[in-house]
């Protein structure tokens, strides 16, 4: 499978972004879908994961609440609204697949990457 993040930009701290992630080459749906954000000089970080179906996500205790990850399986995209964004939310994110029924916030366990898109927060 392909994936293909868009989406990211400059936004004034509090502001609000979408990231997307379309997909290609398999069915959408056999791919539990995870999000990622890597800062210069940090280790990359799992932010959300959303299961087959979507009826299952988890998310990093640092933007529960402000971050909502989705999917649409016609459309064979991913989603990551992030709401209330703040300084230390700037990254490049990356989303990612894997298939497998569940979801792991450990990034060695996905196969396929997007190329990352940038979140710059400014205060």
């Amino acid at each position: 499978v392909q994936l293909q993040a868009s989406g990211g930009g400059l936004v004034q701290a509090g502001g609000s972004l979408r990231l997307s992630c379309a997909s290609s080459g398999d069915r959408f749906s056999f791919y539990t879908m995870g999000w990622f954000r890597q800062a210069p000089g940090k280790e990359r970080e799992f932010v959300a994961g959303i299961s087959y179906a979507g009826v299952v996500t988890e998310y990093a205790a640092t933007v529960k609440g402000r971050f909502t990850i989705s999917r649409d399986n016609v459309g064979s995209t991913a989603y990551l609204q992030m709401n209330s964004l703040n300084v230390d939310d700037t990254a490049n994110y990356y989303c990612a697949a894997r298939r497998a029924p569940t979801i792991d916030g450990n990034h060695e366990s996905y196969y396929y990457w997007g190329q990352g898109t940038l979140v710059t927060v400014s205060s």
